[in-house]
This record gives C-alpha cells, sequence and structure tokens, in this order.
C-alpha cells in the first residue's frame, strides 16, 4: 500500500488526519499526566499544542490556534514553577485559588471573550468566534491555575470542555471531540487526586493543662 492509499484508509477509517490522532493522543496523555502531578506533562503538552496549531488553523478556530502557542509559552514557564515555585525552591505543593485570584481571572475571562470574539467577528472569516473565544480565554483561565497548582483548575477545565465537545463536532474534528470528552472524565479525576494531595492542616497543639 502506498502512502497516499495508506493516509486515505486512515483518514476514512479512523475519521480526521494522522496529524490530529497524533496531536489527540499527546493530548490525552499529558492531561493524564497532570492529574498524577507528573512533570512529565509540560513537555508532553508541549509537543501536543505545536501540533494543534496546524489543526486548528487548518479548521479557522484561529483563536485555538492562537492559543496553543500560548500554551507551549505557559508550559515552559509552568515546567519550571512546579520543579522550583515552592518555598525555598522546592517542589510546589497544590493549593486552593485566593478569591482575589477568581476576580481578576474571571474579568479577564471576559473581556477576553468580547473583545477577541468581536475581532475574530469582523477582521476574519473565524467560524463561531465567540464561543471559541470563550473556550479560548477559559483555557487561559485553566492552565494559569494549573501552572500555579491551584486545585480548582480542574473545575475550570470541566466547565470548557463542555463547551468545546459541540463545537469541535461541529467543525467534523471527530477525534479531537472525543478527546475533550475524555478530559472531563480526567478533570474529575484529577480533583479528585489534588484535593487529596493537599497539604493536611497543622493541627493545632493541644491547650497545656495548668497545674493543680
Amino acid at each position: 500500500m502506498s502512502l497516499p492509499d495508506f493516509y486515505h484508509f486512515w483518514t476514512s477509517a479512523a475519521g480526521g488526519t494522522p496529524l490530529e490522532w497524533v496531536a489527540v493522543l499527546t493530548g490525552f496523555a499529558c492531561v493524564w499526566l497532570a492529574a498524577r502531578e507528573s512533570l512529565w506533562n509540560f513537555p508532553v503538552a508541549i509537543v501536543s499544542c505545536g501540533l494543534y496549531v496546524l489543526v486548528y488553523h487548518r479548521t479557522q478556530l484561529y483563536s485555538d490556534r492562537n492559543l496553543q502557542v500560548f500554551f507551549i509559552l505557559f508550559n515552559l514557564y509552568g515546567w519550571y514553577e512546579w520543579r522550583f515555585g515552592g518555598r525555598g525552591r522546592t517542589a510546589l505543593p497544590v493549593t486552593r485559588t485566593r478569591p482575589a485570584e477568581w476576580a481578576a481571572l474571571a474579568l479577564f475571562a471576559a473581556v477576553f471573550t468580547l473583545g477577541s470574539g468581536y475581532y475574530f467577528a469582523h477582521r476574519t472569516d473565524a467560524a463561531l468566534p465567540y464561543w471559541d473565544s470563550f473556550t479560548t480565554g477559559g483555557s487561559l483561565v485553566g492552565q494559569y491555575l494549573l501552572m500555579r497548582k491551584r486545585l480548582e483548575n480542574w473545575l475550570v477545565w470541566i466547565v470548557v470542555d463542555i463547551i468545546y465537545v459541540p463545537i469541535l463536532w461541529f467543525k467534523q474534528l471527530y477525534p479531537t471531540t472525543a478527546l475533550y470528552a475524555l478530559y472531563l472524565g480526567l478533570a474529575v479525576y484529577g480533583y479528585l487526586e489534588w484535593r487529596r494531595a493537599l497539604r493536611p492542616a497543622v493541627a493545632p497543639a493541644p491547650a497545656a493543662k495548668l497545674p493543680v
């Protein structure tokens, strides 16, 4: 079987393209590794994001294409943070998101969605510009929280993944649609795993007894 014949056989039998399938497999691997708190999630994610730059460009999901470039940079930084971002340049522990962080991230997501959505709606041939921009903004929020090892990053990813599934199906990216459906399960798994990893609160010392 020649290479072109193999290519057409693959795409007709499995859906998508070989490029998309490699991006799917590496994408699944990096999220599973993140749920397990493995540093290897970062190099694997960088490979997956690089492939998705091409996949999303070909399907006119330009906001998501640009998101992958930011993800590559964030994963480089997150790789360093997880390894040396803790106290005394130790490994970064799992912590909770502070209220001030939530407020700032919510504002960012709203401004990004409206600004990016308007631009892509009026200046490009982007498909679903506002929904695409919303999932992009939400993904940036989720990636920031993941990078800082905040427990609630998994809750953000659950919301984002629920919205991504119909968008990707609409764009006929069927393997990636299945991947994001699997991401939902991984996000729940990651949340439960990270909640167990939270450092236990220090129990208060028992009160000293007064002499009688």
